[in-house]
């Protein structure tokens, strides 16, 4: 009787009737959770990171304590500098590759990053005290934020033009993935290009994360730490 129980259970199928609000919910719920999401085409992770970095500048300026604006200081360069450098390993290499004028393109841009890394290694040196704190930060974002403009308005639609959907998806991987295992404050003096770029970077990371474990960040922040 009990084996003929189980396979009777084993074999049992829901009729519609049998349905309910809550076994659907479960049904949709577990279909919901088996189905792959769609990965971020290449500008748009690009574009996320640069909302991040608008974001965490404008907390610097609108922070109340000194204790809050550092940590938002911490979250800042940690975001820039793992950017600029994941962008310098990536993203301009495809569009040297890709582009017809895409030698030209990237290497303007890594000289307007190059302008920007100089302004982040003094700034992420400065308390939020000394004078020189906010006039170097709003300086440094006059710079970016032209080159986000340009980066975003020029740059990126031109690269996703040469991109199907399955080469701008590898695209966000590999970029992503960079990211974790590059510096996480500004080594302006660093190669910007491959593959000494990946060298200094991966020399250059450890420190950083160590140091990481021991510097303020907001509360809300992601951690900092690559798994």
């Amino acid at each position: 009787m009990f084996p003929r129980c189980l396979a009777s259970r084993t074999t049992l199928t829901l009729r519609p009737s049998t349905v309910t609000p809550f076994t659907s919910k479960l049904i949709q719920n577990r279909t919901f959770a088996i189905t792959s999401p769609t990965m971020t085409r290449l500008a748009d992770a690009i574009k996320d990171d640069h909302r991040e970095l608008e974001e965490a500048y404008n907390k610097i300026l609108s922070a109340k304590t000194s204790d809050e604006k550092t940590r938002w200081q911490n979250q800042f360069t940690w975001e820039l500098a793992r950017h600029s450098i994941g962008e310098e390993l990536i993203v301009y290499p495809l569009m040297e590759k890709n582009l017809p004028n895409g030698k030209e393109m990237a290497d303007k841009d890594r000289a307007e990053h190059q302008i920007v890394k100089e302004h982040l290694y003094k700034f992420q040196g400065l308390s939020p005290e000394d004078p020189e704190f906010e006039p170097t930060l709003k300086s440094l974002w006059n710079n970016l934020g032209q080159h986000i403009k340009e980066e975003e308005s020029e740059d990126l639609p031109s690269l996703e033009k040469t991109l199907d959907q399955d080469d701008s998806e590898k695209h966000t991987k590999k970029f992503m993935r960079t990211k974790k295992f590059i510096p996480t404050r500004s080594h302006p003096s660093a190669p910007d290009k491959p593959p000494f770029e990946t060298v200094a970077g991966l020399m250059a990371a450890p420190i950083d994360h160590l140091a990481d474990l021991f510097r303020k960040f907001p509360e809300e922040s992601k951690s900092q730490l690559p798994p």
